[in-house]
């Protein structure tokens, strides 16, 4: 679950792995809402990077001009890219039941479009080829 942009699956997770560095003000915070190092827990979460990222919101914006035809993308428009694209590093963050991966993609396009001119020549060209309006 995302809340203003925090996956708290995500956080939760993280809480556990690190419990024994937190200050014991911070654990027992945690202890009251029954979050504490004995819950079982996977690995620590791999941590994306930017290329992971815009990989990811690349993917699904192919997704949708292929289903729609162009990028004007409603602001709070969310794009749920099968897993098996989505790539290794994002295998169980926002995955619904049926193994998709939920993108932000209408905020994302907002906000490439706001920093057009800080995105590399090979970035802005692959949006171009989608046809992107700038």
């Amino acid at each position: 679950m995302v809340v203003q942009g925090e996956d708290l699956g995500r956080w939760v997770q993280a809480q556990r792995h690190d419990f024994d560095q937190l200050q014991l003000a911070q654990q027992w915070l945690l202890g009251v809402l029954d979050i504490d190092a004995s819950a079982p827990s996977e690995e620590r979460p791999v941590k994306r990077t930017q290329d992971h990222k815009w990989a990811l919101n690349l993917t699904a914006a192919r997704q949708f001009h292929a289903r729609e035809g162009h990028l004007n993308i409603p602001r709070k428009h969310v794009e749920a890219v099968p897993v098996e694209l989505a790539g290794p590093a994002v295998t169980g963050r926002d995955s619904t039941p049926e193994d998709t991966v939920l993108v932000d993609l209408g905020m994302w396009t907002a906000n490439v479009r706001r920093r057009a001119d800080k995105l590399t020549d090979q970035r802005r060209g692959e949006l171009d080829r989608l046809g992107m309006r700038w």
